[in-house]
């Protein structure tokens, strides 16, 4: 029975490496759950525990892709995000603590943070903390709907899971085209597509 709690830990882990907007690391926590009854509490620790060595891996290469991929205007632009970040730090830390409680993708965070080099330290105990309160929330609230399977279903595309996504996308949109250093400095709103290399 030990396995299916490594596909837990593995699964979580894979779907908080992606540097895209992906599934919920709950999604894959809750579905491996049902499928093989397994502990709740015990699918919730080792499920966070993996989202967050996955987040942090991602906090870790995201400085390697965006030098590669994208501009040195956009790197710095981005890192000015995490100066600003950086002077309130209490301020900082709960932004990530709230960002991670709320059913947001925190794909974004963790790519300006990377992007933006704030110290692992900063940014992991919140999120810690926040992905545990809103997975253990998910997965009990997802315990409870798999006894009543067909309305999970017809939720499935419901304009929750489409308005979670897109907002996603959005706040990936705007971490990478708005010139974050006009807005903060001249409180003037540009968005600049070329920022590939």
């Amino acid at each position: 029975m030990w396995w299916q709690y490594l596909l837990v830990f593995f699964g979580a882990l894979l779907f908080d490496l992606a540097p895209f907007p992906f599934l919920p690391a709950f999604t894959i926590m809750s579905f491996l759950q049902i499928v093989f009854e397994l502990d709740v509490w015990l699918v919730i620790i080792i499920g966070v525990v993996g989202s967050v060595i996955g987040r942090y891996t991602l906090l870790l290469y995201t400085p390697l892709i965006s030098k590669r991929y994208l501009k040195a205007s956009k790197n710095e632009d981005i890192e000015f995000l995490g100066t600003k970040m950086n002077e309130n730090k209490w301020k900082g830390q709960m932004i990530i603590l709230a960002y991670s409680l709320l059913p947001l993708p925190t794909t974004p965070l963790f790519l300006g943070a990377g992007i933006s080099k704030i110290k692992a330290r900063y940014i992991i105990p919140w999120f810690l903390i926040g992905k545990f309160i809103s997975d253990s929330i998910a997965l009990h609230v997802v315990q409870y709907a798999s006894e009543n399977t067909q309305s999970v279903v017809d939720d499935t595309f419901s304009w929750k899971s489409i308005a979670s996504l897109l907002l996603g996308l959005l706040l990936l949109f705007a971490l990478f085209f708005v010139d974050w250093r006009t807005l903060v400095q001249k409180k003037k709103l540009v968005i600049n597509f070329r920022i590939w290399k």
